[in-house]
């Protein structure tokens, strides 16, 4: 995970971010949904909802493609540094026997503010002001 440091002036007075400029995160690829976290007690594992169904999300050349155990959802993104700007687009509206995690990946997606990443195949979704997150796995399988 990236980590940023913050240096305090001699004084003790003044502060300022102390970063190297970033390079921008390549999300390119199939991530599947491992876990939505609401906070420490609450959250949604979608292979634990709905066992043998593949959920996942699919960046390409400014695209994303969510696809739920029910229903997909898309849309355009922009990725600056760490920071992920996903814009309005297209939904699904099928009812199917368990919403769970697209009913938790729907109320918070549009939140998403930034990208942490581990090796290149462990990637955390960090929602804007509320300390929830999804964590994404790179994907083996590109069914």
């Amino acid at each position: 995970m990236k980590l940023h440091h913050i240096i305090i002036g001699a004084a003790g007075l003044t502060a300022c971010a102390h970063q190297a400029p970033q390079p921008t995160i390549d999300m390119q690829g199939q991530w599947d949904i491992e876990n939505i976290v609401f906070n420490d007690s609450t959250y949604v594992r979608p292979a634990e909802e709905v066992p043998g169904s593949r959920q996942y999300i699919t960046f390409d050349s400014g695209q994303y493609f969510v696809q739920t155990n029910c229903n997909t959802l898309a849309g355009s993104y922009d990725i600056k540094g760490d920071t992920l700007i996903l814009g309005d687009g297209a939904v699904t509206e099928i009812a199917c026997d368990n919403m769970t995690t697209e009913d938790a990946f729907r109320k918070f997606i549009m939140q998403v503010a930034t990208i942490d990443t581990e090796n290149d195949s462990i990637t955390r979704l960090n929602f804007i002001n509320s300390g929830a997150y999804i964590i994404l796995h790179k994907s083996t399988d590109k069914k």
